[in-house]
């Protein structure tokens, strides 16, 4: 029985975890082993909100333990330090406890068939004084982090004068700094309902600084400009053409040399893959470290080793690369299991081809704006406002239902929402 490795419990990881549990690992035909450094999973386009508050890891996260059982896969808790190609094992670090107390030895987990599915981190392209002085939001733990330090600022600049504004700048006019700035407008909000009378969204001043020549670069000009348009309604400072060249612990500095200042700063700006993977000194890689695939999402130096999501440098025919978006990482999984049950029948690898079904982008309560279909004859369709969220946030419960099976999926669901519906509007611990 071959053992299949899946290192990586993000979107892609999970989901990929899941079917090829459900599938070969109930039946015995192999044995599925995911490895993430966290014991819980969240599903990333939604960071922004843990960071806010607006969602609660202990409610709305996903134990791997817990689902490894209910889908025949193991769970092993680790952060993965060295790859033996040859001998085909990865390498474990140890695991220790927040007081430094060894909870997990350093390990070694063999291998048939290894995915690599570690996603991105930010990257702050060195620039000097922003790894010192800035939040980021690469992983649930930087989110709760950053959400403690909102709160407490918040309850700070509410026993002040009315004159006092809680200053807040955000790096990155991509979809993460964009929902992120809204996303703090509706918080500051609702803080009135809980203990915070004189908090609102008038006592915050957000400024989300972009180096590009508009926010949201990647998506078609409309929907940039009409998150715009809904970001300055919202008293959103944006500024565009901002390059950020260094940080303090006034704020950011930009090219002309002008402040920037905040008491809090985020930095949301550009992506790469993790280090870890050009220190392993073994696999082929593009921009950004990412690692190049074949056409199949096999890596180019090895058969046995798969790539999925953000680390994966994947070219297609007409020579785009494939996005790092939520919506790559799910196809990427379901092509991937697809293709290792064609393996294992005999069968060749098939290309992948990436579909591009569009981009939504969240303005917390306000709004919602994308297009849709835009693989669909080189057309798009604009959407905005209801009908735009509603479709936004079926893409995270298409994910539920992805890592859950429709019946556990669906009673899920339901059960968060009448959760909401009892439970305070934003985790306020």
């Amino acid at each position: 029985m071959q053992t299949i490795v899946i290192v990586g419990g993000g979107a892609g990881g999970l989901e990929l975890a899941a079917s090829l549990g459900s599938r070969l690992g109930k039946k015995k035909q192999a044995k599925i082993i995911l490895v993430d450094r966290n014991p819980n999973h969240i599903w990333k386009p939604l960071l922004h909100e843990v960071a806010t508050g607006s969602l609660d890891m202990s409610i709305d996260g996903v134990s791997y333990r817990a689902h490894s059982g209910q889908h025949h896969y193991q769970f092993q808790l680790g952060t993965m330090t060295g790859l033996d190609a040859a001998d085909k094992q990865i390498h474990l670090a140890a695991v220790d406890d927040e007081y430094g107390v060894q909870v997990l030895p350093e390990r070694n987990i063999s291998y048939d068939t290894l995915v690599m599915a570690v996603g991105s981190v930010s990257n702050d392209f060195g620039t000097p004084g922003v790894a010192e002085y800035s939040y980021f939001l690469d992983s649930h733990q930087q989110a709760e982090r950053f959400q403690r330090g909102l709160l407490n600022s918040f309850m700070r600049v509410n026993q002040q004068g009315a004159e006092n504004k809680l200053r807040l700048a955000i790096v990155g006019g991509g979809a993460t700094g964009v929902e992120l700035a809204a996303e703090l407008t509706h918080v500051a909000n609702l803080l009135k309902q809980y203990g915070m009378p004189e908090m609102s969204a008038s006592r915050l001043q957000v400024d989300l600084l972009e180096a590009g020549p508009s926010i949201l670069p990647a998506l078609p000009a409309r929907i940039s400009t009409a998150a715009r348009r809904e970001l300055q309604r919202l008293g959103v400072v944006v500024h565009e053409n901002t390059r950020v060249t260094c940080a303090d612990e006034r704020g950011y500095v930009d090219q002309n040399g002008d402040l920037i200042a905040a008491d809090l700063m985020v930095w949301a700006a550009g992506v790469k893959a993790p280090d870890f993977i050009r220190d392993l000194n073994y696999f082929e890689l593009g921009r950004g470290g990412q690692i190049v695939v074949k056409p199949g999402l096999q890596s180019s130096v090895d058969d046995n080793i798969w790539v999925l999501g953000d680390c994966a440098a994947c070219q297609q025919p007409d020579g785009s690369w494939v996005p790092p978006r939520a919506q790559s990482a799910h196809q990427m999984a379901s092509h991937i299991a697809s293709s290792i049950r064609r393996q294992m029948k005999g069968k060749p690898v098939r290309p992948y081809l990436y579909k591009d079904h569009g981009s939504l982008v969240n303005l917390s309560r306000y709004s919602t704006v994308g297009s849709l279909m835009g693989n669909l004859s080189g057309g798009t369709m604009f959407v905005e406002g209801k009908i735009a969220r509603l479709m936004y946030m079926s893409l995270y419960r298409m994910h539920q239902l992805s890592i859950h099976g429709w019946l556990k999926g669906m009673c899920l669901i339901l059960a968060q929402k009448v959760g909401h519906m009892v439970q305070p509007k934003i985790k306020l611990h």
